[in-house]
């Protein structure tokens, strides 16, 4: 069965643009590599700063193959472009990963 990889970022109320803005413009390296399954990007709609960064993979092998090649170069360089070649601040205050491994799944009939 698959593994999810939820990334949860405090991020501020002013920062929030700033964080979907990112993700809109990201160059969606993520979505051709080996192993990956879904992305979703979660907004909290009341109660929380927390968004939640929703991946699904294949394997650990593969997130791991991902975290530590495309992501991790495009996390070397500038999001989206900003900054004229000086590395933006980071949108989000915090991060913390949680990983789950997929028992039951169910889909519409």
């Amino acid at each position: 069965m698959s593994i999810v990889k939820i990334n949860v970022l405090t991020v501020p109320a002013e920062q929030r643009e700033v964080l979907e803005r990112r993700f809109a413009s990201r160059a969606g390296a993520v979505e051709g590599s080996d192993g990956f399954e879904w992305f979703e990007l979660l907004r909290p709609l009341e109660g929380t700063d927390q968004y939640l960064v929703y991946t699904r993979w294949r394997s650990e092998e593969d997130f791991q193959n991902w975290m530590n090649g495309s992501m991790k170069a495009a996390h070397q360089g500038t999001a989206g472009g900003e900054g004229g070649g000086e590395r933006p601040k980071p949108a989000a205050s915090g991060s913390t990963l949680w990983s789950f491994e997929v028992v039951q799944q169910a889909s519409p009939k």
